[in-house]
């Protein structure tokens, strides 16, 4: 099923993400993870190719393992600032065969290694590139990446914004948001894109807090503030991982409720692998889930 026709049939469509496993451990490892988010019966998964891009030859294994093991939509994540054509046309073909039908189309991460060896020229310098690409092949629902506080690299939000409406002028068919953790700051975004002319459905990205260090790397990152109220839960449980897991997953919660009331149209919750969390923050939002329909 295409994405796209999820989120014409729900009021509010709920998705997980999720990362290979590192290069030096079995891909089966995942399946653990799996196993037990599959019975929160999300309307999809998103596989990720991992930090830095690394474990990206298992995104599409594990999608397709998804969809057609577990019984569940999945998107796979495909960048492409560091691919050729040759390469991106393969990944469409190995997409058609795994009965994966939804991508996240982004730039992806610069390599980290220092030699790596782009090819010369680029073939793709931008996700709006991958996106028109994707969409002249027809066989996919196309998703794309969203920044409520402007991508880092962006020269101001207004650009962002412009080019964010290439992006779906391009053919993309839903939207799913960076984290964020100021609810009122991804109102505020939406508000400018539906002036800009993006009608497009948009998943708000949730991410619960679980290690202050992790997220304050993320935040620096990504360049997603840290609004007062977090701040206090990092600064007051950064020694006890326990109240700052519990917290954390407070957090998301509220922030969950605060968005389904104001009526967003997807929730994307960042597992980070962790599907304890995932499982607690799910439960704790059962009932209204359940008045979405």
């Amino acid at each position: 099923m295409k994405i796209r026709d999820l989120y014409e049939q729900k009021k509010t469509v709920m998705s997980l993400e999720i990362f290979p496993p590192k290069l030096d451990s079995p891909v089966e490892v995942i399946y653990d993870t799996l196993d037990a988010l599959s019975d929160l019966k999300p309307d999809f998964i998103s596989v990720t190719y991992g930090a830095g891009g690394k474990a990206k030859d298992r995104t599409i294994e594990i999608a397709a393992k998804i969809k057609n093991d577990y019984g569940i939509e999945s998107v796979a994540h495909l960048t492409c600032i560091s691919a050729t054509k040759e390469q991106i046309k393969e990944n469409f073909r190995t997409m058609r065969e795994g009965n994966v039908e939804n991508i996240l189309a982004m730039r992806g991460d610069i390599p980290e290694d220092p030699d790596f060896e782009f090819p010369n020229p680029l073939q793709y310098e931008h996700a709006a590139d991958l996106i028109a690409e994707a969409h002249n092949e027809r066989d996919f629902c196309i998703g794309g990446a969203c920044y409520p506080e402007g991508h880092i690299d962006a020269v101001s939000k207004v650009q962002d914004i412009k080019y964010l409406k290439a992006k779906v002028d391009k053919g993309t068919d839903f939207l799913i948001s960076q984290l964020f953790f100021d609810n009122e700051l991804f109102f505020r975004f939406m508000e400018e894109i539906d002036l800009a002319g993006i009608n497009v459905p948009v998943s708000a990205g949730i991410m619960p807090v679980l290690n202050k260090k992790q997220i304050l790397r993320i935040t620096q990152l990504s360049g997603c503030s840290i609004p007062p109220k977090l701040q206090r839960i990092l600064d007051r449980y950064e020694d006890n991982p326990a109240a700052m897991k519990e917290a954390g997953e407070a957090f998301a919660i509220e922030q969950i409720i605060d968005l389904m009331a104001w009526g967003v149209r997807g929730i994307h919750l960042y597992t980070m692998n962790k599907p304890e969390t995932a499982r607690r923050i799910m439960g704790n939002i059962e009932a209204i889930r359940s008045l979405q329909g």
